[in-house]
This record gives C-alpha cells, sequence and structure tokens, in this order.
C-alpha cells in the first residue's frame, strides 16, 4: 500500500471497529461503582448520625462539665469557708483554753493555798490547848451519865459538849427586823411586799423583804480524860542519860507522897520538848492529879517543880453545816428618819405590826436601828 491508493477500512484489514466508551465503563463496572457510591452514601450517612451523635455527647459533656466546674467552685467555696471557720473555731478554742489555763493555774494557787490554810489549821488542832478564841461564860448543865463500853470503865472520863454557833446579821440604819411568834404572820406580810405606816401622824412606805443568813456550824466536842495517865512537862535538863531520867521518874510518882500514883507501867520520855507521859498501872490512879498542876521531882539532891496535868484526847463529831433560814422574821426597808429616839419608833413599828387589821400578829422580839448600824445574832431553834 502506497500513499496514492485510497484507504482501506480496518475492517478490510483483518480489525473489527468499535465503538470506544467515552468513559471507559462498562455495564458491570457501572453497577459496582452504584453499588460502591450506595456504600459511600451510606457510610456517609452513618459518619454524619455519628457526627452529630458526638456534637450531642459533646453538649453533654460540655453541659457536666459547666455542671461539674460549678459543683466544683461550690466545694471549693465550702472547703474555703470551712477552712476559715477551722481557723476561727481554733482561734476561739485556743482563747478559751488560754482561758481555762489562767483559771486551772489561780485554782490551782487557791488550792494550793487551802491546802497550806488547812495543814496549819490541823498542826493547830492537832496540839492541846490551843484554842484561844474567847467564849462567854455560860451554864452547862449534865444531861446524863454513860458507862464506858471499854475493858475498865472507872478508868476514863467521857464528857460529850454540843456546840451550835450563833448566825450574825448585819442590821443597817432605818432597818428593822421582826420575829413574830406565828410563821404564817411572817410570811404572808413579805408576800404583801409594802406597807403604809403610821409613824407620829407621819405616814411611811416601808418594804417588807424575807433574808438569807449564813452558814451556820455545829458538832460534838468529845473530850477523854484518862484515868490510868498524865502529861509532865518542864522536865529540868540534866547531864543524865534518858533511860536514867525516865526511872527517875517513874520512881518519883511511884513513891508519891502527895497521895494517888502507884505502880508506873510505862514512862514516855521526849528529852527534847522536856515532856513525858507517865502510865500507871493501876486504873484510876491518874484521877488524884486531876487538880494538881505542880508536883515535886527530886533528883541529885534538888527539887524541881514539873506541870503536871491530865492526858486528854479531844475530837471532833459530828461536824456539819446548817442552812439560817428565819421563816418567822422580817426585815422593814425604807423608814423614814424620825425626831423621835430609836426606841419610840421601835414602839410605833411593834404597835403597828401586831395589829391584825394590818395583817400583823403577835411579836416575839423588834430591832430597830435608826443610825449607824448594828450585828443581831440568831440560834438555831432547839
Amino acid at each position: 500500500m502506497d500513499l496514492t491508493s485510497p484507504p482501506l477500512s480496518l475492517k478490510d484489514n483483518g480489525f473489527s471497529m468499535i465503538n470506544p466508551d467515552p468513559f471507559h465503563t462498562s455495564e458491570d463496572k457501572m453497577e459496582r461503582l452504584k453499588e460502591e457510591l450506595k456504600e459511600w452514601k451510606e457510610r456517609v450517612a452513618k459518619a454524619v448520625k455519628a457526627k452529630d451523635d458526638l456534637l450531642l455527647c459533646k453538649i453533654s459533656a460540655d453541659e457536666e462539665y459547666v455542671k461539674a466546674e460549678q459543683e466544683l467552685i461550690k466545694l471549693k467555696d465550702f472547703q474555703e469557708k470551712q477552712r476559715k471557720d477551722i481557723i476561727m473555731s481554733r482561734d476561739t478554742h485556743e482563747r478559751e483554753l488560754y482561758i481555762l489555763n489562767q483559771e486551772n493555774a489561780e485554782l490551782m494557787r487557791e488550792i494550793e493555798r487551802i491546802k497550806e490554810e488547812l495543814a496549819e489549821c490541823s498542826s493547830v488542832l492537832s496540839q492541846e490547848h490551843q484554842i484561844k478564841k474567847k467564849v462567854a461564860e455560860i451554864k452547862m448543865k449534865l444531861s446524863h451519865m454513860e458507862d464506858m463500853t471499854d475493858d475498865s470503865p472507872e478508868t476514863n472520863i467521857h464528857c460529850v459538849f454540843g456546840v451550835t454557833t450563833k448566825i450574825p446579821f448585819r442590821l443597817n440604819q432605818n432597818q428593822a427586823l421582826l420575829t413574830f411568834e406565828d410563821e404564817e404572820v411572817a410570811q404572808r406580810l413579805i408576800k404583801m411586799g409594802k406597807h403604809t405606816v403610821n409613824l407620829d401622824n407621819k405616814i411611811a412606805d416601808v418594804r417588807v423583804k424575807p433574808f438569807t443568813l449564813e452558814m451556820g456550824i455545829k458538832f460534838e466536842l468529845h473530850v477523854t480524860i484518862s484515868g490510868k495517865k498524865i502529861n509532865v512537862s518542864e522536865i529540868p535538863e540534866l547531864s543524865i542519860p534518858e533511860d536514867w531520867m525516865r526511872d527517875k521518874l517513874e520512881l518519883n510518882f511511884y513513891k508519891s507522897e502527895q497521895g494517888g500514883g502507884g505502880e508506873v507501867e510505862n514512862v514516855t520520855y521526849n528529852k527534847q520538848s522536856r515532856t513525858a507521859v507517865i502510865t500507871f498501872l493501876r486504873p484510876g490512879a491518874a484521877n488524884a492529879f486531876v487538880r494538881c498542876t505542880k508536883y515535886p521531882f527530886f533528883v541529885n539532891g534538888r527539887c524541881y517543880r514539873l506541870s503536871v496535868s491530865p492526858n486528854t484526847n479531844v475530837h471532833l463529831e459530828k461536824f456539819q453545816l446548817y442552812c439560817g433560814i428565819s421563816k418567822k422574821t422580817i426585815l422593814l426597808k425604807g423608814i423614814q428618819e424620825m425626831e423621835d429616839d430609836e426606841e419610840s419608833v421601835q414602839d410605833m413599828i411593834e404597835i403597828h405590826f401586831q395589829k391584825p387589821s394590818n395583817s400583823g400578829g403577835e411579836i416575839e422580839k423588834i430591832k430597830y436601828v435608826s443610825k449607824g448600824g448594828t450585828w443581831v445574832c440568831f440560834e438555831e431553834d432547839t
């Protein structure tokens, strides 16, 4: 074939002519692509749905985060408030603890002071004849005699004294105390409170008050005087052994020429205090020395005068405090000053409160003070 010959068809040349697919895709391939497109669309739809779900989850998570953040802020605020409260409470407790420690230290000092006073009082009470308070002379009544319960009833003399203190009360100026025979009268006047009293044609408004007394003390003082023992003091200081001094004391009281005495059971001698306790063998032997205050002591050719006193055992029993309340007595306050003398004003007050028309009654005692003040004493009813 040359260039001048007409063109031959491909078919003529042994080739078949096929129209090419412009997209180079066959029908099967198109179907596959369609299926694949469908799958991708489904995947996209699922991805969109997953995205939407993730967005919803994110929104929900953001809301939870905001809530958690708010809760955290609240918790932090609460913790801060608690911290401040704890600090304030700690400071308050520290101040209270400091005050308590101060009070405790003060109480400890007070306890030590009271202990010292108690030890001092105990030391005083433990010694004989240390009561220095003056007691007014009073009549004593021996109520009865009892036999002792020990093996030698005639040996000791036992005395019991009942002691009850009087309770003092301070009565100030222009005040009066009235004690009625009937308790109901006093209580009725106290409930009324105020009273109008005619004092020499002068009207006075007085106030009726109850009053509280201090505590009273009562106890029994038991005194036992030994019938076998005597106390000896002012023993002379001699340059002899203690055993010799005990022997000389024993011999001296064994050979008593003033009556009493007798065989000595024991001698307790204290050289430092120059005292001794002589115990006789015979019960009642010491009774002869009750009225004897000085006793001769012959030693080394000289005569000394020994002080002799009964051997006593003193102790308290039934010691108790009692509350001082006088239900029959009233206190008048607000009494005006009068030109009349104190006794006349007291009589006018007594007359007023004796009248039943004034809610009064029979008066046992009355005390009025116009100037200054005075002390009155109350005794326990017997």
